[in-house]
Parts: C-alpha cells; structure tokens; sequence
C-alpha cells in the first residue's frame, strides 16, 4: 500500500476540483478532438488523431495519479499539532539572517509550490521548522549549506 500523502484541507479540495475538471469538460473536449481527427479518415498518417491520442494518454494518467492521491490522502486539519507549534497547515514567518521576513506555508510533498510560498514539510526549511515555536533559531541543511532561521511568528 502507499505511503499516505499529507495534504491540507485547502489542498484536497483544489485536488478535487482539478479531477472533477479533467473528468468533466477536458474529458468531453479531448473525446470531440479525437472524433474530428478519426472523421478526417486513414489514421496512419494522421498528426491531429496521435496528437490527441497522446493528450488523452496524458488527461487519463493524471485523473489515476489524482485518484490515487485522493484514495490514500490524510488531511491535517489545523490545530492537530500543539497550539503554537509550526505544523503542516502552518503559516510562518522566518528571517534568515541579513535578509527580510519571508512567509512561508508548510504543507504536504504534492501542495509544494516554492514561488506560491508553499513549502513541504520534507523540505530542509520544512524539516527545521517543524515542532518548533515562535522565537526558536532553526538550523535548516540546504544544497547551499546550512542556514539559520528565526521563527518570528507562526499563524
């Protein structure tokens, strides 16, 4: 069985309505695209049908990924780790020093998207970060080395 992905109520619910979406009008849309393509008659020879062909590959790959995801998901609800602790869900501003305040999101490996501030708890900052209050200094391994976060505060 699958390692359970950590997902945040927000992330599950936009998960959701990205499958709903690609079973619902991509599905229909991509289904209009491959009939005009057959329509046009030998197949063989013909880029439209491969080029829809291939998209329907990759539309029905991605609804079984988001399936699956979905099927052996667990969503953290906020407030499941101790008050005031940085935990998935957690909304936390660092500074590293010599730099300005960053905000930073924790949340599960799939939600990650650095430049949304939306950063996975396996990440080295999401892996210093955890458990700690506001007011600790973290030390985070990076590619870059090690960096030395304060927490300033934690929502």
């Amino acid at each position: 069985m699958p390692e359970p992905k950590l997902l945040t109520p927000e992330g599950a619910s936009r998960l959701r309505a990205e499958l709903e979406e690609l079973k619902g009008p991509k599905r229909r849309k991509l289904a209009e695209r491959l009939r005009a393509a057959i329509q046009q008659g030998d197949l063989s020879e013909n880029a439209d049908y491969t080029s829809a062909k291939e998209a329907q590959g990759f539309l029905e790959g991605r609804i079984l990924e988001l399936e699956a995801l979905l099927r052996h998901a667990t969503i953290v609800e906020p407030g499941q780790a101790p008050r005031g602790e940085v935990a998935i869900g957690s909304r936390v501003t660092v500074v590293v020093e010599g730099d300005p305040p960053e905000v930073f999101v924790l949340v599960g490996s799939t939600e990650a998207d650095t430049r949304q501030g939306r950063i996975s708890h396996e990440s080295p900052f999401g892996r210093a970060l955890m458990g700690h209050r506001a007011g600790d200094r973290v030390t985070a391994e990076t590619p870059a080395g090690l960096l030395t976060l304060a927490i300033i505060s934690i929502d």
